[in-house]
Parts: C-alpha cells; structure tokens; sequence
C-alpha cells in the first residue's frame, strides 16, 4: 500500500524542481532583478506618461539602457526615475520621450541625446514628449471631423479677416 523508498524519493525531487521552476518564472515573468546592474537614476517630469508602467524599458537609439523604477506624481506632472546603466552617458540636453512599440504594444521611455554636458545621478532629463494616446486623437478626429465641415468655410474668412487685421494693425501703427 505505502510507496517505496525510491519512489518517495523521485517524488520529492520532482516536487523541487517544479518549485524551483515556479520561483525562476515568477523572477522572469515578473521582471523582478535579484541582482541589481551597476548604474545611476536619472529623472523625467511628462504631462502625459498614459500606458508606461515600473519596470519598462529605456532605450538610446533602440538599444535597452535602463528601465524605470518609480512613478509618482510632482507639481501635477507625472515624475519618472528612470535607471541607467552604468557607462552610458545622457547628457543634459537630451530629449526623452513616451513612446509604444508598435502600434498598441508596450510603452518605453525613449532618450535622444544632445550635446551638452552629462547628467550625474539624480540628475534630470529638462525637454520631455508626453505620450501619444490613440483614444484621445481617435476622439478628437471623431469630434472634430464632424463639425469641421460646418465650420470649414467660416473658419477660413474668419482666418482672412483676421490676417487681414493684423496687418492693418501693424501698417497703422
């Protein structure tokens, strides 16, 4: 009735490595780094950041050079610490940006650098794109195309009117 030895014995190594399997997808499923790669934190401010999540990539030129590391809010603008690896430079004039792989995949910070002088840790990125959010330009498109129609003849003699104005304005003065 009970099982022998050797099987009690293949049972329980079976039972730890699937264990030890579970543990090893949840560090990689989970994007969890035991070990942390030398580097430095860098921070960015976004009005829009929709979609980007801790523990998204940072790329320079395509190529994968830190993630992000924290979230929060600073001075009602989305506040972003983002960690480089070390031995890559970001200088102070570079641009990051909010971007998605693809059209509806993964959002990731995308840095283009510039020319000044490097960033040091705790260090932040000025000139910042938010992200580009397909719903709103969807809805905008939606709202705007049906009454640019209606409006699309008026809008045109009111810019004349306008231009013309100013023009006037400037020639009198």
């Amino acid at each position: 009735m009970y099982a022998s030895r050797t099987t009690q014995l293949f049972v329980g190594i079976f039972t730890l490595i699937g264990i030890a399997a579970l543990m090893y997808l949840s560090v990689r499923l989970g994007r969890v780094e035991i070990v942390r790669p030398p580097g430095y934190t860098l921070f960015a401010n976004f009005d829009n950041i929709a979609g980007l999540k801790t523990g998204d990539q940072v790329e320079i030129a395509g190529v994968k050079v830190g993630k992000v590391v924290d979230i929060g809010l600073k001075d009602n603008r989305a506040h972003i610490a983002m960690r480089v690896h070390q031995g890559v430079a970001v200088d102070d004039d570079a641009i990051a940006k909010v971007v998605t792989s693809g059209l509806i995949g993964d959002k990731y910070i995308a840095i283009a650098l510039g020319g000044g002088d490097d960033l040091k840790s705790g260090g932040t990125i000025r000139k910042t794109q938010s992200a580009f959010v397909l719903e709103d330009a969807i809805g905008a498109f939606i709202s705007g195309g049906a009454s640019s129609g209606s409006k699309n003849g008026s809008a045109g003699s009111n810019a004349n009117t306008t231009a013309g104005s100013s023009t006037d304005t400037k020639g009198k003065q």
